[in-house]
Parts: C-alpha cells; structure tokens; sequence
C-alpha cells in the first residue's frame, strides 16, 4: 500500500502538469490574438457584435466551395491522363 508521501508526490507532478497546459493553452490564444490584431485581419471583419459579417461569410463558403471543384477538376484530369497511358 502507498503512502501519504508517495500519493502527495504523484498529485503534486498531476497538478504541476495540469497547470502548465492551463498555461500553455491561454499562452497560445493570446499569442494568436496578438498576431491577429498585428495583421489587422480579424478586426476588419468582425464587427462590434462579435459576428463576423454574413456576406463576407458567404463568400468564404462560395470561394472554398469553388477551391474544392477545381481541385477534383484537377484531380479527375489526372486520372484520365494516367489511364490513357497505361492502355
């Protein structure tokens, strides 16, 4: 059986642990909102609610939509070219 200095010991490195990732994760989110508001991206589209602007969330779903097609354009292209090589 262990004793109380041996479970002391393993909460103290549980909680050391637990503390640094605590740290690290707000670390990080600060570290990107800092970066965020040096390029001045996020703060141009965001509005004083919080939201980002629904048209310009429109048309992020429209240019990704229209990245997808042409990358299984592509995609589908070279399919064709590799079959054709193989006959």
């Amino acid at each position: 059986m262990m004793n109380w200095k041996e479970v002391w010991n393993i909460l103290r490195w549980v909680l050391a642990v637990l503390a640094a990732g605590f740290i690290g994760h707000f670390g990080r989110v600060l570290a990107e909102r800092i970066i965020n508001r040096s390029r001045g991206g996020a703060a141009r589209n965001i509005g004083r609610s919080g939201t980002e602007d629904p048209q310009l969330k429109l048309e992020k779903k429209r240019i990704k939509a229209q990245e997808k097609l042409e990358k299984k354009r592509i995609k589908a292209n070279l399919k064709k070219e590799k079959k054709g090589r193989e006959k």
